[in-house]
């Protein structure tokens, strides 16, 4: 297969579709917007399990995304998908200075640095701008954590922020000693925040690490439901005790990391 003019292809589909389909001449980039997010959802599962297959399938599914918010905004005379991919394209150059100017870099930290200042130029008001508001919180915390550390708003060493860490639950235990539900939300939220901190400074992505343990909880909490099944019972009529210790065979018969 001839693939050089694929995208072409894409487009003219993409076309076809807004003149002819039902469906496809209703969607405004308020109906896409909830279905794209949902793709990138799935296209996230895919990139987390490293399903090179499914990869490929979804990263097609959020190209045609980008073509049909192309194709609107075309209609709308703001911007073609031609317009997209030159803005991306002049933004990566003026951005990547040590490869397209004089510029030198000793290191990454160099270039996110750097990333930031040319942002700051081109009328960014603040480093945190460019964070979404509506971008899910545990991600948004590892993102305004890596934008500060850029301006040398970082801990020295991973003991210092093993202390913050310490600090605030302590925090959070007097909050809810105290009974003050406003203040224990609080004092939750500074104890997520400084543990994001943490998986950064031990090179762990928290997101990844939460879903990983998420996909471990469902896949004992289903082994649980089957012993329970498979010895005539169900978790509804049993106590915590009984399901407790079906969890723990479970865990036990799970290979060792």
């Amino acid at each position: 297969m001839e693939y050089a003019k694929s995208i072409e292809r894409l487009r003219t589909i993409m076309d076809e579709l807004r003149e002819e389909c039902p469906w496809d001449k209703k969607q405004t980039i308020h109906t896409l917007a909830p279905q794209t997010l949902e793709e990138i959802y799935e296209l996230t599962d895919t990139i987390t399990s490293e399903n090179w297959q499914g990869l490929k399938e979804e990263l097609g599914d959020l190209l045609l995304h980008i073509v049909f918010y192309s194709k609107i905004g075309s209609e709308k005379g703001a911007f073609t998908f031609d317009d997209v991919i030159e803005g991306v394209c002049n933004k990566l150059i003026n951005r990547h200075p040590h490869i397209y100017s004089n510029v030198k870099v000793a290191n990454d930290t160099d270039v996110s640095q750097n990333w930031e200042k040319i942002k700051q130029k081109e009328g960014k008001k603040s480093i945190l701008s460019g964070v979404p508001a509506a971008m899910p919180a545990l991600i948004k915390a590892l993102r305004l954590q890596e934008k500060t550390k850029t301006v040398g708003f970082e801990w020295d060493n991973v003991a210092q922020v093993r202390d913050k860490v310490e600090e605030e639950m302590q925090e959070l235990y007097e909050a809810v000693g105290q009974n003050d539900q406003d203040h224990i939300e609080d004092e939750l939220g500074d104890v997520l925040f400084a543990l994001i901190n943490y998986a950064r400074f031990v090179k762990v992505d928290p997101e990844r690490a939460l879903e990983r343990t998420n996909k471990k909880f469902i896949r004992r909490f289903q082994a649980v439901e089957d012993m329970a099944a498979a010895q005539g019972k169900s978790l509804h009529d049993m106590t915590l005790t009984e399901m407790d210790a079906l969890w723990n065979q479970v865990k036990q018969q799970e290979p060792k990391l």
